[in-house]
């Protein structure tokens, strides 16, 4: 994204086959990250919502992808105004734009740059759902996926991304995502739990996780995919910065990872499986805005904090009483936040621009203005977000009843479940009660 406004090279670009193969392949990989997230997700709630916790993800592919096409993609990147909002004719229904013809300054087509940033645009409303486990209406969701995708998403992405974005020209460092992805999805989140209100039996309930393995295997696809997501953010690696964040984005992760598991074991004495899974996810949203900038030492840094700040974040919902159901708020709004202001700290003014942190010699005024990114976009999304959830409550309702909520939103919502124990034998019902696990410094205390 960042090459669009910090390329300086003398000449007109041409089209790189290289670059635009290298794009096609990150454009993938992002996409693959949504069902990555269908997989976290659906591991972390109990049997009876695990199939509309992976439909909650997966039916953002397909709204979202319809939208993008239609006018998203115009209202994010198109002709600027007032530094708001985009809109260029020929960008609406993707109909009027050259096989061959370059996004602004980049060597990739506009078609490879539009669907890159389609991937991102479907996993970020995706993103929300985790918060709203259990006890959502899947038409009502589809509903917000679209009002919020329009509203609050393309208006955002255009801020950070878009040619004459407000917080673009006013020098907010965002490579691939804190504000635009994290920040905004997990106010959003926040907006939205605020409105509709807990859980049945939260703080009462055991919930724990019906499936760690499938947890862990969505936290594996989502590293696997953020490679593109980061990387790729800078359209190529003609001059190595992609390469950087390549790296980065690996020891960010790994950082932040091996923070919460230690900071587990210090307060509860154990090492699980789902901290490893989320400090990893915690290290990967708060590289996404700062590994463009920073060192790998730097990377290491933005790791660990964010890890630390996160598991503790994480229980905050049993302090305040919203019911964050599996930690959006935690993990993306804390992450993204931490990520976005570590750049004032860590850029080294080196990499993607030369813009340098407070640590680097570039005083106070690049975290200045990544405070202002971060407070922008998180109230924008909180109170809009906010205002989407009671219009569609109001309209359609939100929520299933408190019936279908306890007997379970799969059965309810999609006329399914998600494992089919009928063949099975007399001895799947004695071994269909797992023993208690011990609850993870993430506070999740969830059942089965």
């Amino acid at each position: 994204m960042a090459p669009a406004v910090t390329a300086l090279a003398a000449d007109a670009p041409t089209l790189s086959a290289a670059n635009t193969g290298f794009m096609l392949i990150c454009s993938a990989l992002v996409m693959l990250m949504t069902p990555g997230l269908a997989f976290f997700y659906g591991g972390m709630v109990r049997v009876k919502s695990s199939l509309n916790m992976l439909m909650m993800s997966f039916i953002s592919l397909g709204i979202v992808t319809v939208l993008w096409v239609l006018f998203g993609f115009s209202l994010a990147f198109g002709t600027d105004s007032g530094s708001v909002i985009g809109w260029s004719s020929a960008y609406a229904g993707l109909s009027g734009i050259g096989i061959t013809e370059l996004w602004d300054v980049s060597t990739v087509p506009v078609y490879v740059f539009a669907v890159f940033q389609l991937m991102f645009a479907v996993i970020t409303p995706a993103l929300i759902s985790g918060a709203l486990a259990d006890r959502v209406k899947f038409t009502a969701w589809a509903l917000f996926i679209t009002l919020w995708a329009t509203v609050v998403y393309f208006p955002v992405a255009h801020w950070v991304w878009g040619p004459g974005g407000w917080l673009l020209e006013l020098g907010v460092i965002d490579f691939a995502g804190g504000t635009a992805v994290h920040i905004n999805a997990g106010a959003a989140a926040l907006g939205v739990i605020l409105v509709i209100g807990k859980r049945v039996g939260f703080k009462k309930d055991p919930m724990r996780p019906h499936s760690l393995p499938l947890v862990m295997l969505g936290a594996a696809l989502l590293w696997f995919g953020w490679f593109g997501f980061n990387a790729g953010s800078w359209l190529g690696n003609d001059d190595g910065v992609g390469a950087v964040m390549f790296l980065n984005t690996q020891v960010a992760a790994a950082s932040a990872m091996l923070a919460w598991l230690a900071y587990e074991k210090l307060r509860h004495g154990s090492c699980t499986t789902l901290g490893a899974a989320s400090g990893a996810v915690a290290g990967l949203v708060a590289i996404t805005p700062a590994g463009g900038s920073v060192s790998p030492l730097g990377a290491l840094a933005v790791g660990a904090v964010s890890g630390l700040l996160c598991v503790m974040a994480v229980g905050l919902k049993y302090r305040f009483g919203y019911d964050d159901s599996l930690d959006v708020v935690g993990v993306h709004l804390v992450g993204g936040i931490a990520g976005s202001l570590l750049v004032g700290l860590f850029a080294t003014g080196g990499v993607q621009s030369d813009a340098a942190g407070l640590f680097y010699g570039g005083g106070l005024g690049q975290l200045g203005k990544q405070t202002v990114g971060v407070l922008a976009v998180l109230l924008y999304s909180l109170v809009v977000s906010a205002l989407l959830a009671l219009l569609v409550d109001k309209t359609m309702g939100m929520r299933v009843t408190e019936d279908e909520e306890v007997s379970g939103i799969d059965r309810v919502e999609h006329a399914e479940t998600a494992y089919d124990f009928s063949g099975a034998g007399g001895g799947a019902t004695s071994r269909s009660t797992p023993a208690p696990l011990p609850v993870a410094a993430t506070g999740k205390k969830v059942d089965a």
